[in-house]
């Protein structure tokens, strides 16, 4: 009910009447003043209520009036105050205090009240009442202000200060309640006047304090109240509150900061009151802090050093000093930037360790109070930290806090006088606090507690539960009654530092990210909304830094201070939900550091918690390079961060930690963690902080050396699953330090044992990695899930944006490098855990895999070069499985529309060909060929790379490599030719190509060249579909170069893109042609030369250009090259157990067979398209360079490969000149075309140019024609009329000027300084070069000129010259007896044969040429008598040359001079009368050339060649002999005449003996050969003696002069003389002579001449002969006697000579007969002179032993009876 409702004042009215009658009553004996007025109030009061009737209809009408009386109302009660008497003042106060609760006290009356009130205080009545009534009074009125109000508040403080404790503590919550109403009124009265302007306040000077009029009336109250509250904490005199007495700081500052707490907009609303704050508070709080800035533990009490006293700290004003400080940081920070500045540096200072504990524990619990407030942090940052040459104030407070832990944990020195006390602050050892048995320790035995603790180094802190999470509630700072100091429990200041951090770090990260949540909402609304321009809103407040800037200042202020303190609790923990809690802030702070960038700090929170999962003494790389990194980056920024305060510079205690301080920035990290960053720097775990771990594995180490077992506890699990968790949640913002975790990471599971499976995933390894794993059941049951978790964490990392994905690929890549460093040299299990995780990121990345391909693939190829198999293993299972993986993941678009995408993919697979080890190239062609299965049909664009892999093979990577290779391009050339694009048909060609180039397997090699036939087969079948599309290509391709300004860079350009193909398919088999085995070279040749004769009708005209000069010619260069420098070593054996046969027993003799194979080929191609080809511009060229091949082939030292040269000489020679097309069918058909294909070409040339044989009109040879004929025919030259002959004749001239060239060479004797020579041409192969020139006569004899014949002719005598080696002479020889030519001889006879008969019927230009083949001839007819000599080599006859010794045996001539000779008698026969024969004195030469073997006759080689040599002469003279006459005028035959007479005495009176062996029929047998000759002289000679010059004539009578006389052979037995005399011969020739002696005919003086030189011959012989016999008659008579053989010898001698004189006598008595007869004119006076002279010559003999001498002499003495007279006739004889 309302004070103010009709029935509240109805019963008010009815109380007052009854409180005065009451008070009438008691006052009426005594106190009767009183009593009256009681009285006259009740009047009073019902003349109020009588004047204001209405009171149901207005009670306020009736209120107010009882206001305006008040004063005369209330003074009776205030009489009865008066009175003293208990009773009546208790009803006074009651009667008041009613009429006060209905707000009808005016001020006048409230100063009557208050003035009683006074009295009754200082009287020492009601205190508790009086209280009461100030209170009501001053709670529901506000009439009180200024000196009632001050004399109000003072009665209160008045009160504070009695004897009672009751009535103490009424008085002050009445003091504080009455505080507070004066603030709420000024509160009230703010919000009445809230809309109206106030006056600009004066300045207010200082000295005038009580210049308040610009304050309202409760705004002065309050300001005054508050302003003596100031001084009188001070100790000052109030100026308002007078009638103070007494006043105690601890009220007076619990005032304060209850106004302070309750009423912050008063200050700072009001500049007067932020006036008060500035200038009375700060100062004030500044000055009691004092004793507690100066006081240092240990120096306390007037000691004789110090010179002064230092005043105590006092525990209740500085527990309320620091709540005031609290207060006015939390709300007045604003105003008092400076002054708060100033306090919290002394907060930081009294958590000094030299502070006493009470001290230090509420100094804490007021920082715990600042740590709960997130924006007052963030406002000190601004204030301070982030403002130059201020006090990094926030930086401070975290450090002190860090350090204020650290400092609990240090044991001080037993020689501290501090020390006992010190233990309730914590930091005494475990053992003293059991002794001690603080409170919240009790039950504590040492170190062994189940209680949550923290244990480091020896010293055991427990932990208490202090607050809520996020609340700061205090203990000691709320122990406002305690007057001394209390005992500090052991662990509670532990306990809030540890809240306080926990709350800190809480509070700033959720803080921080809240806002950064907005931001990036905000960011992303705009860029959504944003179209126009951005507000300028910055300009609003430029001194505002940006919110990121405070962030990150806020971070890097606090990080190291929090990461020092929390990796120091980490360490010391020892229960699992404080440790969960300090890693949660770890992991938020560098969670939030990864938010904001700042690297070195996210690092560094990482890089702890890593340090936490490993187990103690670890030795990490890792962290200690990132240390390292930091160092770098922070040194600069953490010399400053470092630096504590130097009243609390805690370095000193780390000293004794770490030893000697490192400048690097992990060393001074270490300043707060406790220990070095860098593992292996110190160790300073002492054991008894793993003592209370719990160990649950033990496992290997992952380093290089062996180092033992490590374990793991429960809280290195813990640990790992947090930083798990940071991984997992936060793996966007860990960017570089991916690599810390998963460095740890790897490290653990490596301990943990677990190893990677299919697809990567870890899982726990098999029981054998070793002994020295041992794993608790606590942890084998966690084991699968931490494998779960792994796998989640990497398969999270699909939801990490692209560049947070890449700092995790470059993290797994450098942690696998540090994988490989450390498995270099060792043959240890390397870490695959990286390895693993990257074939795992990638398989979860699929979608996206574009972005991280190359360095992930890049990275894996490496792995895949490492010398360690395991390694290397999986990094290729890692590439091969991501290849197939992301082959077959469906991408958007799909790979077949993304080409760029499919290479990227198949990219590493090429990679891996340049890795030489074997299981890598073995896993990659598996690869290979899974895609090939799977993905074959659809690989398109992805071909060229899928075959340069299979293509990829080398000679070092062993046989099973190549096979599976090889199983590959098998599949690919069987089932996938039709799918791929064409452009990759050209390098399938490539790769088979180098399959068979290999030199592993020889049967892949061979195998390969096959494949190269089915190939060629398939373009052949497609030809048609290969050109459209390799044309649209070469168009596209074209058009690219164009734009670009380049010319189309292609192989074989500017040949059609299809005979591109087949050009390249040739250049590869050619290559193939020149491998070094010889089976791949023999298959290789057949296969191309097949190709090329098959499927070369496909080919444009000017194709053949490149395949002759590309191909073809190359070909023959490269393999005359490797012929010529091939080796001469004997090959054993042809690998295996294969013997080679001796004619393939060296790499020279190998060679040879490839390039009688090419040379042959390459011949047959010119055999057959020489049409084709002579189309081409440079045919001529071509030929030139062909016949240079067949050259330099005959001229090879290889008799195997100048035979077949020459061979192929006599191919090409055969060529018919074509005059029509006609001519070609043949060809075709030699080259394995099919008939049946021909057409009966007649209008072809016309279809298709020349040369072209076309197929029928439906096959593709003729519609590839078709499809270039417009291009062609512009090419082309005009097809030739038909019947005209093209001009070949240079193309012949250029063939005999080879052979020419060839046979010069290999004829020409080897030089006489040579001591053997080099190399001698066999005999089949000069047969060879020889038989070509019969068809090579047939193209040149047009021309063939005189010199072109002697050019002949030096080579045939030099062929026919050339010697045979003794091991080839029985082949060329059958044996010396038989008298057969060799073939060689055969053909050089054959060549001339040709030739005469050319010339015989050729013009008569030609016949010129006779007298040069008789030279020739006659040459070769020498020889049967002098072989010729080749050079100065020595040769043998065959019958002493050894077989098989390098001995040259000079060949049989006979036969073949001989034949040469039936050759000239036979030629001389058909041309004896030529002019050019006559002219050139062949019949001379003829004899002259026989002469030799006439005069030799038995000293010839060979019986039959005098015999042949004679009845040839005879043959030829019977022919020539006539045209001598006829032409003996003109002298041409002059010289011959003394050649004959010379030839006729050589031959019949021959200086030769007959051989001892010639039976007496062969004699007879010579003989008649002799009278022969003799014969002819009589018929062909002597009768026609007018035609022949004389002295011829007197040689050929001299001759038979010789002859008559008896001639025998020296050597002959009594039974054979008879016929050995030749008497035979004698007897002819004496004939003759004597025939010609009496020629009665002598029609001529030449006949005359003849018979008279006769006669005189005759004549003059018998003379010699009779004179010989007498001589030798004398002498025998006298010598003595012979032995018996001389006796027989003397007896043929004697038998000769009187045959001989007997024959004289004859032929004197023969004579004398015929003189007798003769006409005595024709008889020549000499001639009878001479017969005279013969008489005494014959008296002589008459004294001869034998009687047939006798019997003779008397004949041829008898006639001599008619010259006893002499003649009568006068006649001149024949001289006429």
């Amino acid at each position: 009910m309302s004070t103010s409702s009709p029935e509240a004042v109805k019963k008010l009215l009815e109380n007052m009447q009854t409180d005065l009658r009451s008070l009438s009553m008691e006052c009426k004996k005594k106190f009767p003043p009183v009593k009256e007025a009681a009285e006259s109030g009740i009047v009073k009061i019902k003349t109020i209520a009588a004047r204001n009737t209405d009171i149901l209809a207005d009670p306020t009408e009736l209120l107010n009036s009882l206001k305006e009386n008040s004063s005369e109302v209330v003074q009776p009660f205030l009489m009865g105050c008066g009175t003293k008497e208990p009773k009546i003042t208790q009803l006074c106060l009651a009667a008041i205090q009613r009429l006060m609760s209905h707000e009808v006290v005016s001020e006048a009356a409230a100063g009557n009240i208050i003035n009683m009130l006074w009295q009754l205080m200082e009287n020492g009545l009601e205190e508790l009442k009086l209280l009461q009534t100030v209170l009501v009074l001053l709670t529901t009125n506000t009439v009180v202000h200024d000196e009632v109000l001050s004399k109000a508040i003072v009665l209160c403080f008045r009160l504070h200060f009695t004897k009672d404790n009751i009535t103490n503590n009424t008085a002050a919550a009445t003091v504080r309640q009455v505080v507070t109403v004066v603030f709420e009124r000024m509160v009230a009265e703010d919000e009445r006047f809230k809309g109206m302007a106030e006056e600009p306040p004066p300045v207010q000077g200082n000295s005038n304090r009580r210049s308040v009029s610009t304050l309202r009336p409760s705004a002065k109250d309050a300001y005054m109240l508050f302003q003596d509250l100031c001084q009188l904490v001070n100790a000052d005199a109030p100026y308002w509150l007078v009638g103070m007495t007494e006043m105690t700081r601890t009220f007076g500052l619990e005032l304060l900061e209850s106004v302070l707490n309750d009423f912050p907009g008063v200050f700072l609303q009001h500049q007067e009151f932020s006036f008060l704050l500035k200038e009375r508070v700060c100062p004030l709080v500044i000055k009691l802090f004092s004793p507690n800035i100066k006081f240092r533990q240990g120096s306390s009490g007037g000691s004789a050093a110090s010179p002064a006293p230092v005043e105590k700290p006092y525990f209740p004003i500085c527990m309320r000093l620091l709540r005031v400080v609290s207060v006015l940081i939390k709300h007045f920070y604003s105003l008092l930037v400076t002054e708060c500045e100033i306090f919290l540096s002394l907060l930081v200072k009294f958590l000094d360790g030299e502070k006493p504990q009470w001290l230090r524990a509420v100094a804490v619990e007021s920082v715990h109070r600042l740590c709960v407030q997130p924006h007052l942090l963030r406002s000190f940052c601004q204030s301070y930290d982030m403002k130059q040459h201020s006090t990094k104030v926030f930086r401070d407070i975290v450090n002190a806090l860090g350090s204020f832990i650290q400092s609990l944990f240090i044991v001080p020195s037993a020689g501290n006088p501090a020390s006992v006390n010190a233990v309730a602050g914590g930091s005494g050892s475990a053992a003293q606090t059991a002794v001690q048995g603080g409170q919240g320790v009790a039950g504590v035995g040492g170190g062994l507690t189940t209680q949550a603790a923290f244990e480091y180094r020896g010293t055991w802190i427990p932990l208490m539960t202090v607050s809520v999470q996020g609340s700061a509630k205090a203990t000691y700072l709320e122990m406002l009654d305690k007057v001394e100091p209390p005992s500090i429990p052991e662990g509670y200041a532990m306990s809030v530092a540890f809240s306080a951090l926990l709350d800190l770090v809480r509070g700033i990260t959720s803080m921080i990210e809240r806002e950064l949540s907005l931001e990036e909402e905000a960011a992303a609304a705009e860029a959504a909304t944003r179209e126009g321009l951005e507000a300028p809103a910055s300009e609003e407040s430029p001194p505002e830094p940006l919110a990121h800037q405070v962030w990150e200042e806020m971070v890097n202020a606090c990080w190291c201070g929090l990461l020092a303190a929390l990796s120091l609790l980490l360490d010391a923990s020892t229960d699992e939900s404080a440790t969960e809690s300090i890693l949660k802030a770890e992991l938020t702070m560098a969670s939030l550091c990864g938010r904001l960038s700042l690297v070195t700090p996210r690092d560094a929170f990482i890089t702890a918690i890593c340090k936490a999962s490993l187990p103690p003494h670890y030795a990490l790389t890792v962290l200690s390079s990132n240390a390292t990194t930091l160092s770098n980056k922070i040194n600069a920024r953490l010399s400053e961060l470092v630096c504590l305060p130097s009243t609390m510079d805690i370095r000193h205690f780390f000293n004794k930690t770490t030893g000697t301080l490192s400048s690097a920035a992990a060393s001074k990290l270490s300043h707060f963690s406790g220990y070095s960053i860098q593992g292996q720097n110190v160790q300073i775990i002492s054991p008894s902080s793993e003592s209370h771990q719990q160990v649950v594995a033990v496992g290997q180490p992952l380093t290089v050396q062996h180092q033992g077992t490590v374990v793991l506890t429960a809280k290195n699990i813990q640990c790992m699953r947090t930083l798990l968790n940071l991984a997992h949640c936060h793996g966007a913002v860990l960017g570089t330090s991916w690599q810390l975790v998963l460095a740890t990471l790897q490290h653990l599971v490596w301990i943990l044992g677990l190893k990677p499976g299919v697809g990567g995933v870890l899982k726990p390894g098999r029981a054998v990695e070793g002994p020295s794993t041992v794993l608790t059941t606590a942890v084998m049951t966690d084991l699968p899930v931490i494998s779960n978790i792994l796998s989640r964490l990497f398969e999270s990392s699909q939801y990490l944006d692209d560049v947070s994905l890449h700092h995790l690929i470059n993290a797994l890549c450098s942690l696998s490098m540090e994988a490989m460093e450390m498995a270099y040299g060792n043959n240890k299990e390397p870490s695959l855990f990286a390895v693993a995780k990257l074939l795992e990121t990638g398989l979860v990345n699929m979608d996206r895999i574009e972005i991280l391909w190359r360095p992930l693939t890049a990275h894996l190829l490496e792995v895949c070069q490492h010398p360690n198999a395991r390694m290397r293993e999986w990094g290729a299972e890692a590439v091969t499985s991501l290849i197939k993986a992301g082959l077959s993941y469906k991408h958007e678009p799909p790979l077949s529309q993304n080409q760029r995408l499919q290479l990227l993919l198949l990219n590493p697979l090429k990679e891996l060909s340049n890795v030489l080890h074997a299981d890598i190239r073995q896993k990659q062609l598996e690869c290979v060929l899974q895609i090939l299965q799977s993905q074959g049909d659809s690989l398109g664009p992805g071909w060229p790379l899928v075959l340069n892999v299979i293509g990829a093979i080398r000679n070092d990577q062993g046989e099973s490599l190549i096979r599976t290779a090889f199983q590959c391009l098998q599949l690919v050339v069987t089932d996938f030719l039709p799918t791929m694009p064409c452009t990759c048909l050209q390098i399938v060609v490539e790769v088979a190509g180098s399959f068979g180039l290999q030199n592993q397997e020889l049967n892949i090699s061979l195998t390969s060249i096959g494949l190269l036939w089915n190939i060629s087969d398939y373009f052949f079948q497609r030809g048609e579909a290969i050109t459209d599309e390799l044309e649209r290509e070469e168009a596209l391709l074209e058009k690219q170069a164009q734009e670009k300004g380049e010319p189309l860079n292609r192989p074989f350009h500017p040949a059609p893109p299809f005979d591109c193909l087949w050009l390249c398919l040739y250049a590869k088999l050619g290559e193939l042609c020149v491998d070094p085995r010889p089976a791949v070279r023999k298959s290789a040749g057949q296969t191309l030369f097949s190709t090329i004769a098959a499927h070369g009708t496909l080919l444009q005209q000017p194709t053949w250009h490149i395949v002759v000069w590309k191909v073809l010619f190359h070909l023959l260069d490269c393999v005359r090259k490797s012929s010529t420098t091939a080796d001469k070593e004997k090959i054993e054996s042809g690998g295996g157990n294969i013997l080679i046969h001796h004619s393939r027993d060296t790499a020279e003799k190998q060679w040879a067979e490839t390039w009688v194979l090419t040379l042959a080929g390459v011949a047959r191609i010119f055999n057959t398209r020489r049409y084709l080809l002579q189309q081409l511009g440079d045919f001529f060229k071509a030929w030139e360079v062909l016949l240079d091949h067949i050259q330099s082939a005959a001229l090879s030292k290889n008799n195997e490969v100048s035979l077949a040269a020459l061979k192929s000489f006599q191919e090409i020679l055969q060529i018919v000149t074509p005059v029509k097309d006609a001519d070609k069918s043949d060809a075709l058909a030699a080259m394995g075309v099919p008939p049946v294909l021909v057409d009966p070409l007649g209008g072809a040339t016309t279809a298709a140019g020349p040369g072209r044989p076309l197929l029928r009109s439906d096959s593709l040879a003729e519609r590839l024609a078709q499809r270039y004929m417009n291009s062609a025919q512009a090419q082309l030259p005009p097809p030739p009329a038909p019947g005209e002959e093209l001009d070949d004749s240079a193309l012949w001239w250029s063939a005999w000027n080879t052979w020419y060239r060839t046979g010069t060479e290999c004829t020409r004797p080897p030089p006489p300084g040579a001591d053997k020579p080099s190399f001698i041409p066999s005999q089949p192969f000069l047969t060879a070069l020889v038989q070509i020139f019969p068809a090579l006569y047939q193209h040149v004899k047009g021309g063939f000129s005189m010199e072109d014949l002697r050019k002949l002719g030096v080579i045939l005598h030099g062929a026919v010259s050339v010697p045979i080696s003794s091991d080839a002479s029985p082949f060329i020889l059958p044996s010396y007896t038989e008298a057969v030519l060799t073939s060689l001889q055969e053909a050089v006879l054959t060549a001339l044969d040709v030739l005469q008969k050319a010339i015989c019927v050729g013009p008569e230009t030609l016949q010129v040429m006779y007298p040069a083949i008789f030279e020739q001839l006659l040459l070769f007819v020498e020889f049967s008598c002098k072989p010729p000599q080749y050079g100065k080599l020595e040769t043998k006859h065959v019958a002493n040359a050894k077989y098989n010794q390098a001995e040259w045996v000079a060949l049989n001539y006979v036969p073949f001079a001989e034949r040469s000779l039936e050759v000239v008698v036979d030629l001389y026969h058909k041309t004896a009368c030529h002019k050019a024969v006559i002219n050139e004195k062949v019949l001379q030469n003829i004899i002259k050339t026989l002469r030799m073997p006439l005069g030799l006759k038995y000293a010839c080689p060979a019986e039959s060649t005098w015999k042949l040599a004679v009845s040839s002469l005879l043959k030829v003279l019977s022919i020539g002999l006539p045209v001598a006459r006829q032409h003996a005028s003109s002298g041409k035959f002059d010289t011959m005449w003394p050649e004959l007479a010379g030839a006729f005495e050589d031959f019949l009176f021959t200086k030769s003996t007959p051989p001892d062996n010639l039976s007496i029929q062969e004699f007879q047998k010579n003989e008649a050969i002799d009278v022969e000759v003799v014969q002819l002289i009589s018929t062909e000679i002597l009768p026609f003696a007018n035609f022949i010059p004389k002295e011829f004539v007197g040689q050929i009578m001299a001759m038979l002069n010789k002859g008559s006389i008896h001639s025998q052979s020296s050597s002959f037995t009594e039974a054979e003389i008879d016929v050995r005399m030749r008497e035979e011969f004698s007897k002819v020739c004496f004939e003759t002579l004597l025939q010609f002696s009496f020629s009665n005919k002598a029609t001529t003086p030449q006949e005359g001449y003849i018979s008279r030189m006769a006669l005189s011959v005759l004549l003059q012989r018998a003379q010699d002969v009779l004179r010989r016999y007498v001589e030798d008659e004398r002498l025998s008579g006298r010598c003595p006697l012979p032995s018996a053989q001389r006796m027989k010898l003397d007896c043929h001698l004697l038998r000769q000579q009187v045959t001989e004189i007997i024959f004289v006598l004859k032929a004197v008595s023969t004579l004398m007969d015929s003189l007798k007869k003769t006409q005595p004119e024709n008889v020549d006076s000499n001639t009878w002179a001479q017969v005279i002279a013969l008489y005494p010559t014959l008296v002589e003999c008459i004294t001869c032993s034998s009687s047939e001498v006798s019997s003779a002499l008397k004949e041829a003495l008898g006639p001599f009876k008619d010259f006893m007279q002499p003649p009568v006739s006068k006649v001149q004889n024949g001289e006429s």
